[in-house]
């Protein structure tokens, strides 16, 4: 079935201008931060999948990278999450902050089918004259245009349920034999594995075991393009992928993503999540593409949950001084998130690449981004942004009809 597109593609913001901004030399790396006043804090990131959701989570890191005042030791990705994180660390051990923009930029736009140089006006200095979303990144770019959500969700297309019942009949083995896979070409494009495996931000990306469901963290010697296919493949659209004879499937059953590579893995006490998975719903799901959304929100939510959850325990000891405080990690954590603006778009948009769809994500998480950044980030290094308790967990449980909280 063919997909409705806008009237005019619209451009997704566009790589930096290299040539004006120096970005390809050596130099890069030592571009002056937006706060150079302040030693950067060290921080980790967890990146949650959601396939072209993810182009929010670049909008986050967009705004991340450009102001300069945290230092990215360790990010733990599954799944688009995984991506970004493996591009972002790419290019971040080539050029810096401004190689790590770059990289992310260009990826997206691969993605999108956008050629990376589409859409550059200017050089950096004349960037924010547009009202674009990624003008205030000082990212070029025409403004895209405006489309209802809806137009890019899938599951509201005439047709959609029928088509889709139809190709879930047939499994990836029978519908792509040969297993062709253009992400595959496109990671390989914009992911050095030297510089994942050798760069100065660690990565930690997850996939869940066929065999035993359980996930495996691939870092270091062990992660590859690879691992990161294996962290995205939802096992309706591609074939499982197999990695020293283990078949594996989409990270985001087991660990969407995995907190606790952060927390014997890296130095940083302090955790950023960045969120696109919504945690509520409100209604209840009445058709069957609302039900297929809100069970997919649920269940690449519930490993997240689970993980938070032990880490609020292990909190809660080290408060009351019950545990060794030697020899455990008293976790900071950190929330960026946009539930009410991802709200419109369903689960089925994650299957599109529409570059409007893209830059409207990217939009929304530079916002949110930037957002963070003015309200929480001087917290870092000192504590949480966000309780989990109450953000994540049911605070109260019913006991003899009263509520006790936990």
């Amino acid at each position: 079935m063919p997909t409705p597109r806008p009237r005019r593609r619209p451009a997704l913001p566009g790589p930096l201008n290299s040539e004006a901004t120096n970005a390809g030399s050596p130099g890069a790396a030592a571009q002056p931060a937006a706060h150079p006043a302040e030693a950067p804090r060290s921080i980790d990131l967890a990146l949650q999948g959601g396939g072209s959701h993810g182009a929010f989570t670049w909008g986050v890191l967009d705004a991340l990278l450009e102001d300069g005042r945290l230092r990215i030791d360790g990010v733990s990705g599954t799944s688009a999450g995984a991506m970004n994180a493996a591009v972002m660390a790419s290019g971040f051990a080539k050029g810096g902050a401004l190689g790590a923009r770059q990289a992310l930029s260009r990826f997206w736009q691969d993605v999108s089918g956008v050629p990376a140089c589409f859409g550059v006006v200017g050089a950096m200095g004349e960037a924010g004259k547009g009202d674009h979303p990624g003008a205030s990144a000082g990212i070029p770019g025409p403004a895209p245009v405006e489309m209802p959500a809806w137009v890019y969700n899938r599951s509201a297309w005439p047709g959609y349920a029928a088509w889709d019942a139809w190709l879930r009949l047939w499994s990836p083995y029978q519908l792509n034999p040969f297993n062709l896979d253009p992400l595959r070409d496109i990671v390989r494009r914009h992911v050095d594995v030297d510089a994942l495996r050798e760069g100065p931000i660690q990565v930690f990306v997850t996939a869940t075991s066929v065999r035993t469901g359980q996930p495996r963290v691939f870092s270091g010697e062990d992660l590859g393009i690879e691992a990161l296919m294996a962290s995205a493949c939802l096992p309706h659209g591609a074939q499982t992928v197999v990695i020293d004879d283990e078949p594996f499937w989409d990270g985001g059953y087991s660990g969407n993503p995995a907190l606790w590579p952060l927390v014997y893995g890296t130095r940083s006490d302090d955790v950023l999540l960045v969120q696109i998975n919504p945690r509520e719903h409100a209604g209840i799901p009445r058709t069957a593409a609302e039900i297929d959304d809100r069970i997919n929100e649920i269940t690449f939510n519930a490993s997240l949950v689970a993980e938070l959850r032990a880490i609020a325990f292990v909190q809660r000891l080290l408060r009351d001084r019950r545990v060794d405080p030697t020899r455990y990690k008293q976790m900071r954590l950190h929330r960026v998130a946009d539930e009410d603006g991802l709200a419109p778009f369903g689960a089925s948009s994650k299957l599109n690449t529409d570059p409007g769809l893209l830059t409207t994500l990217f939009g929304l998480g530079r916002l949110a981004g930037e957002k963070w950044l003015q309200t929480c980030s001087a917290k870092v290094g000192h504590e949480s942004s966000v309780d989990i308790g109450e953000v994540f967990l049911a605070n109260r449980v019913r006991t003899g009809g009263r509520g006790k909280k936990l």
